[in-house]
């Protein structure tokens, strides 16, 4: 907030006296404290306050106004960057549902009472310290490996594909191999999002696909290969998997 923990206000109504109401009810706020910055009687003289007033908290809006009425000034609002948290103040219930799928923090009916007021205020307090506050960094994944007597966390970032070997699974990243012990159905299910099957032994990075290429396999004959970003070899693909592979090239 702007002003230690009072809050800054906007108030939007086409009528003075719906104004002066809230005029008096903000001055008698003091949990949290509130401060009436400036009034509007429409859409338009609410949108050059905003621009005189960019650090404003709170805006107390009408629906009903010539013009433009609140609703769509909401909308309008919402493209804005740190816009004020908005409490829609209105004669009219029925709006309740569309007013708050335009995120607004609360919806008060007229005539407002002091307590009301407060609580909706103290809503907006919540809702601005929730948006302002630091967002924790994402927790990165990690597949723990079992290599030679010792415990390594690989990240999955850094792995480029994977490949099932007898009752093994190969993990490749650019800088080196390691052996899993598990499925690679396991792997697709948990992963799916992040690699793409092109074969029924093989995931690939989707980030890594560098190209499709003709292949001859001495088992299969001739057929595709995928080739990816960090290693030399190339993996084959399986007719059944080749429309996958060209669409995420493609993409």
């Amino acid at each position: 907030m702007t002003s230690g923990t009072t809050l800054q206000v906007l108030v939007v109504d086409d009528e003075s006296l719906a104004r002066s109401r809230l005029r008096t009810l903000l001055a008698d706020c003091n949990t949290p404290s509130a401060a009436l910055v400036a009034e509007a009687m429409n859409a338009t003289e609410a949108m050059e306050q905003l621009r005189r007033h960019p650090r404003l908290d709170a805006i107390l809006l009408d629906i009903h106004m010539p013009g433009a009425d609140g609703l769509a000034l909401a909308q309008a609002l919402r493209s804005l960057h740190d816009a004020p948290a908005v409490v829609f103040v209105t004669a009219h219930a029925e709006h309740a549902v569309t007013a708050f799928e335009l995120e607004a923090v609360d919806y008060l009916t007229k005539p407002v009472r002091l307590e009301r007021l407060q609580s909706a205020l103290q809503k907006v307090e919540r809702h601005l310290a929730a948006r302002r506050a630091p967002q924790a960094p994402v927790a990165e994944e990690v597949l723990v490996i079992q290599d030679r007597g010792r415990t390594e966390r690989v990240p999955l970032a850094e792995v480029l594909y994977f490949k099932a070997e007898l009752k093994y699974i190969t993990v490749r990243t650019a800088s080196r191999s390691y052996i899993l012990d598990g499925s690679l159905s396991d792997l697709e299910e948990r992963h799916g999002p992040r690699f793409l099957r092109v074969h029924r032994n093989a995931l690939v990075a989707r980030r890594a696909v560098r190209a499709l290429e003709k292949h001859y396999d001495p088992e299969e004959g001739e057929g595709w290969a995928v080739r990816l970003n960090g290693v030399d070899e190339s993996l084959s693909v399986s007719r059944r998997q080749l429309s996958a592979v060209r669409e995420a090239l493609a993409s």
